[in-house]
């Protein structure tokens, strides 16, 4: 019976081919989108997720509480986790994280830049990060230790083997010797660097963060578990350390400013990143949820694909379904063929969706900014296909097998058979759906292009156009002032200044600033950067009152606030006012126009700039005169290798940085474009089934038009008005879904675009533009019959 079933399947697909080709590649496409999607949500629930200790270990956030805000932030005092360490018995094992530092690495005649972090002595003990040689006990037990990658090991010294103990000089300043080679940290990590130098070295360099009340660095801390593997209680942990911090910092509790300890699994840090007035409220885990819901929207758009096209042909097969209950037919057998039918075009669909996965695959990489493989060897990934094959094979098959199956022998071979309203309304519902998910997806598009173009040519405050960042390293240090001067005289350059971070990356904040008349309960929270001379005008800030100049001997006592700092603190007139930062007092000389210090996720926070002498490791900021990027670089090469010789000359676009602070965006921009598209592509499949069903029922009234004097288009407009007028209804399910939906969005942005009402109609008008053009191709057709074939009985 089987077999028997099988050769009519293929026979039935044999003489359709068309039909079939149409039902195969809709489904295909559909299953090789939902197969990346899958692919790549799998490989984001498995960021951090691959270290032995994972359910063990947690980061040490802070819950701040200051001006009426509520802020959480990884960011805690450099001595935290070893303290921790030390006071709670039920922490294991703590260690500290920095930043990401860049140092100029000088093996022999080998000098090249790498990435890398500082960690606490227990990093490599906590973390599984396997050690290719030494011992994780050690590798950071001494200051002047340095664990690499075995990427570095081989670079430099040949293997893992041979770096052990040798010498790396870093930034031409100290040596440290390999302890340890670490074997290159997995794609699949949310902190990737090279080296990873001692925290004790790292706390000698920054001085600054044995302050207890300066934050930057990430604590994270092990739980102990006992001898059943039972770890401590996290949340009685977090109890007995929220107000921990009061013992070392005694502003805290004061001026109604507050800071609270609470944990975050480490695990969850990646997809659980964003947080609203100091709880988590999302952050990747919404765009994971929102691909697995657009893969389930293209499949089952696929599917209901396949079920009008199904029902297209249902006419054609009505007889051979009659002839078959008239010979004693079971409609279980029925059902049991159509499944089987609609299982067997479901396989070769995934074969072809495979094919199309492996091909595309390198291509998605790219984009998503990814390093996914093909799991072949993984037995889950091919259950999970089996599972999509079978699911998607009974969804598009159910319908269908239903009808078919119901139909009354007696009246099929009568040749009265009429389909009810009830059946043609769920078709009419099942276009509305399909259409409705896809305008859903071009209104997404349209607002995501929009605020992406906004995002991109939005005034920051300062022009990033033909600005350049440089590291301010090495001799540059000691020599910065000659070496400015040096470069203003060569072709290509307009200005030169520096600061701490960049104008789109701010290095610090602080709470210690007073005022005349500050209110004392007052806790309002300021950025902070040191600058250079011409800074404004390097960055093409405009300012009220002046820049900081040589021309002023008590610059260095003076200050620079943006306009949200002078409206906060409660100036009208700021220029002349008295501010103290740190106990040091001195006038504001100028109040600069807001620029954005941040991505425009933030808002404009205050700001207060200040003259520093000393360069050191700051980014030095160079405007270049427009047009002339290529001399400007020669000449930045040129007096780098004058000024600075030992380190590599590097340079990075102030627009290349801008980007990457919205690559996440970029990234679902252009899927959503992909999305949209295929969904829109497989629902006007489906659309051409129903107009090809709608066009066979009616074959008869068609040719009683013409032969009474109907023209073509008369009759192309009989057959399209009933089908635009599903989209129409999808229009309108759609428009208030995307409304919210984008809404929802563009909350995660302190400045948006306005969601305006042409987004809808445009949207809407695409839909019917190729909703007509699918529909016109089957309406031109029936209208162009001759009438006689039309009338002809069958």
């Amino acid at each position: 019976m089987l077999r028997n079933y099988l050769k009519i399947a293929w026979r039935n697909m044999i003489q359709h081919k068309s039909f079939s080709a149409i039902n195969i590649m809709g489904l295909a496409l559909g299953m090789a989108t939902s197969l990346l999607i899958y692919l790549w949500i799998q490989d984001e629930f498995s960021v951090d997720a691959y270290h032995a200790n994972g359910p063990q270990l947690y980061t040490v956030m802070e819950r701040q509480f200051f001006d009426g805000k509520i802020e959480a932030s990884p960011s805690t005092p450099a001595l935290l986790a070893e303290e921790l360490e030390k006071v709670f018995p039920e922490i294991e094992h703590a260690a500290s994280l920095s930043w990401e530092q860049t140092f100029t690495f000088a093996v022999g005649d080998k000098l090249n830049k790498e990435i890398g972090r500082s960690a606490g002595a227990s990093w490599f003990t906590m973390f599984s990060f396997p050690l290719l040689a030494g011992k994780a006990e050690t590798a950071l037990a001494a200051p002047n230790n340095i664990a690499i990658s075995r990427k570095l090991a081989q670079n430099y010294f040949g293997s893992p083997q041979e770096a052990m103990g040798k010498s790396i000089r870093l930034d031409n300043t100290a040596d440290y010797q390999v302890s340890a080679v670490f074997e290159d940290i997995p794609a699949n990590s949310s902190e990737t660097y090279d080296y990873v130098l001692p925290w004790q070295d790292f706390l000698q360099r920054n001085e600054w963060l044995k302050d207890w009340g300066s934050n930057a660095p990430v604590a994270r801390i092990q739980l102990r578990t006992d001898r059943n593997g039972v770890s401590a209680d996290p949340a009685k942990l977090e109890a007995k350390m929220k107000t921990f911090l009061k013992r070392y910092n005694p502003s805290i509790g004061k001026e109604k400013f507050d800071i609270q300890l609470f944990l975050q699994p480490y695990q969850d840090a990646y997809l659980y990143s964003n947080f609203k007035n100091g709880y988590q409220s999302g952050g990747r885990i919404e765009y994971v949820r929102l691909a697995g819901i657009v893969a389930a929207f293209i499949l089952l758009i696929a599917c209901i694909n396949f079920m009008n096209l199904a029902t297209a042909r249902s006419v054609k097969r009505a007889r051979e379904v009659g002839v078959r209950k008239v010979v004693g037919a079971a409609r279980s057998l029925l059902i049991g063929q159509f499944i089987g039918e609609a299982l067997l075009l479901t396989t070769i669909a995934l074969v072809i969706a495979l094919v199309l996965t492996a091909l595309l695959l390198p291509a998605f990489n790219s984009l998503t900014n990814k390093q996914i493989s093909f799991p072949l060897i993984n037995a889950s990934f091919w259950i999970t296909l089996l599972g999509m094959t079978l699911i998607t094979g009974f969804i598009a098959g159910s319908y269908p097998a239903l009808v078919l199956s119901s139909l009354n022998p007696i009246r099929v071979l009568k040749g009265t058979l009429r389909f009810g309203a009830g059946a043609r309304l769920f078709r009419q519902g099942l276009v509305v759906f399909q259409f409705s998910l896809s305008i859903l997806l071009i209104i997404g598009t349209i607002i995501v292009y929009r605020q992406i173009g906004f995002i991109q040519t939005t005034n920051l405050g300062f022009d990033r156009e033909n600005l350049i960042y440089l590291k301010g390293e090495g001799e540059l240090a000691t020599n910065y002032t000659a070496f400015k001067q040096e470069l203003l005289q060569k072709p290509g350059i307009q200005s030169v200044t520096y600061m701490d971070g960049s104008p789109t990356n701010t290095f610090g904040s602080t709470r210690n600033v007073q005022w005349p008349g500050k209110n004392p309960t007052s806790t309002l929270m300021f950025q902070f950067s040191t600058v250079d001379y011409d800074f404004t005008k390097t960055l093409k800030v405009n300012v009220t009152g002046r820049d900081f100049s040589r021309d002023f001997g008590m610059d260095s006592t003076t200050f620079l606030i943006n306009e949200t700092a002078a409206r906060r603190i409660g100036y009208q007139q700021a220029i002349g006012k008295q501010l103290t930062l740190w106990g040091k007092t001195g006038n504001i000389i100028g109040v600069m126009k807001d620029f954005h210090q941040n991505s425009l996720h933030q808002a404009i926070e205050p700001m207060i700039v200040k003259l520093s002498p000393k360069s050191d490791r700051k980014s030095i900021i160079v405007r270049t005169q427009p047009g002339q990027s290529k001399q400007a670089l020669a000449s930045l090469e040129s007096v780098w290798q004058q000024f600075n010789p030992k380190f590599p000359f590097t340079y990075t676009f102030a627009d290349q940085a801008f980007q990457k602070l919205y690559r996440s965006e970029t990234i679902i921009g252009t899927l959503a474009n992909y999305f949209a598209f295929l969904a829109i592509f497989i629902s006007c499949l489906g659309l051409f089934g129903l107009a090809a069903f709608m066009a066979e029922q009616r074959t008869k009234e068609i040719g009683l038009r013409k032969v009474l004097g109907a023209s073509v288009a008369s009759v192309v407009a009989l057959l399209s008005v009933d089908f635009l007028k599903l989209v129409l209804v999808a229009i309108l399910i759609a428009s208030p879904l995307g409304w919210y939906a984008m809404k929802q969005w563009l909350q995660e942005f302190a400045y948006k675009i306005d969601i305006e009402w042409w987004m809808f109609p445009l949207a809407g008008l695409v839909a019917v533009c190729i909703a007509l053009l699918t529909i016109s191709f089957q309406s031109i057709k029936a209208a162009l019959m001759n009438p006689v074939k039309s009338l002809r009985s069958e």
